[in-house]
């Protein structure tokens, strides 16, 4: 066990990676009741443009994780983390300050782009281990992180019948705050000064080439960021979808906790059986499973069969299926990139999250008061995953490899 293992418990290495990972989350799902009060004070009644308050921040959490894993190769894990942290806050008070919808939408921006710093967290997991071990930690780390679409859109509905919407940014400032102090005072560093990288281009272009390079990173990467989209679509949708096809805005929170409870539970499988039964049988079994899901549901829309209920039930066991994958997905693309963790972690992330924010508002642009567009997306995202896994794998699933043992990075 290296000194960083010893110098904080792994229950409490897990909650607090998880809870900074969760700022990113933190900053999309509180917000879905209050997009309906931001487009009636800024925009208009049901004007579709207020879904760019959740994508121009994913597109800046995308854009930004190609700036804060490279610093951190170079400057180490937790002085970079704080910085981003402390970027976060400024930018959730601006978000709550301003009185224009382009200005919000720039604060926004800037928001995503520091809350791409939790980057950074998955370069601590992979400083400290590799393998089944690092999909374990991920699975529990995102059981963790999951928490917070289940609790963070009734705690903004609440927020809302108290305070005005803008309240919901300062409780975002309020959260960083929380974890920037907590990792200051117990996330050690896992980075030590003999491993970090320059950040010439050189070095940045030898990671590019690892990260993008590399059959099965790339694969990977792709397949995460096809599953991504499909999330990000449900998420920007969903306040349309309960309110205008349904007439349930009201019910938004409590379904959208059952969509993310059934993600829980299926990485709390993964992390139960993943080293038992491996990365690449229990993901591709999930994906597959997810096509099934995708083509069952579309066909439901397409028959006129539609409801609420099926709507819920259909998104749970889709989420359940991304819960399988996306923590074995993960693993497997920075399994190749160890000795760049950091850049390797941003190039990932980039094209993981600005894929899927684009996905996703490209899915959500064809809203027609139905769910059938979305239906559609959603199988073309489980579609186009088969094909980026398949070509990772040459075209052959649930190819057995050797197990990999809790260690360190270092000793890799």
């Amino acid at each position: 066990m290296t000194s960083s293992r010893a110098s904080i418990g792994f229950g409490e290495f897990v909650t607090l990676t998880a809870l900074l990972m969760a700022i990113q989350a933190m900053a999309i799902d509180a917000m879905l009741p209050a997009l309906p009060a931001i487009s009636q004070e800024m925009l208009g009644p049901g004007d579709n443009r207020v879904q760019w308050v959740i994508t121009a921040y994913v597109l800046g959490m995308g854009t930004g994780q190609l700036i804060w894993g490279s610093l951190s190769d170079r400057f180490g894990r937790r002085p970079v983390l704080i910085c981003g942290l402390t970027v976060y806050g400024i930018a959730a008070l601006a978000c709550a300050l301003t009185r224009n919808f382009e200005m919000l939408l720039v604060a926004r921006l800037v928001n995503g782009l520091a809350a791409a710093c939790a980057v950074v967290v998955r370069s601590v997991i992979r400083d400290m281990y590799a393998g089944r071990s690092m999909a374990r930690v991920m699975s529990l780390t995102f059981i963790v992180f999951m928490i917070v679409p289940i609790v963070a859109p009734t705690l903004g509905q609440g927020i809302l019948l108290i305070w005005p919407w803008r309240a919901i940014f300062i409780l975002f400032a309020v959260f960083s705050t929380v974890c920037m102090v907590w990792a200051l005072l117990r996330l050690p560093e896992t980075l030590p000064v003999e491993r970090r990288q320059s950040l010439s281009p050189r070095h940045l272009v030898a990671a590019a080439g690892i990260a993008l390079g590399n059959r099965i990173s790339l694969g990977y990467t792709l397949g995460v960021a096809v599953s991504f989209g499909s999330v990000i679509a449900y998420v920007a949708m969903a306040p349309q979808i309960f309110g205008t096809v349904f007439g349930h805005l009201s019910w938004l929170p409590g379904m959208f906790a059952l969509c993310a409870l059934a993600m829980s539970v299926a990485s709390y499988l993964n992390s139960r059986l993943v080293e038992r039964l491996g990365m690449r049988c229990i993901s591709h079994s999930a994906l597959l499973a997810s096509i099934g899901v995708a083509l069952l549901h579309w066909l439901v829309v397409l028959e006129g069969y539609e409801q609420l209920w099926t709507f819920v039930m259909f998104q749970a066991l889709a989420m359940g299926c991304f819960g399988l994958m996306v923590s074995n997905f993960g693993a497997m693309a920075m399994e190749p990139v160890g000795a760049v963790a950091g850049a390797g972690a941003s190039l990932q992330g980039f094209v993981t999250t600005c894929g899927a924010a684009l996905i996703g508002a490209a899915i959500g642009k064809t809203f027609d008061n139905t769910t059938l567009p979305f239906t559609v997306g959603v199988m073309c995202c489980a579609g186009a995953c088969l094909v980026f896994v398949l070509a990772a794998e040459k075209g052959r699933l649930f190819q057995p490899h050797a197990a990999s043992l809790l260690i360190p990075h270092s000793e890799v």
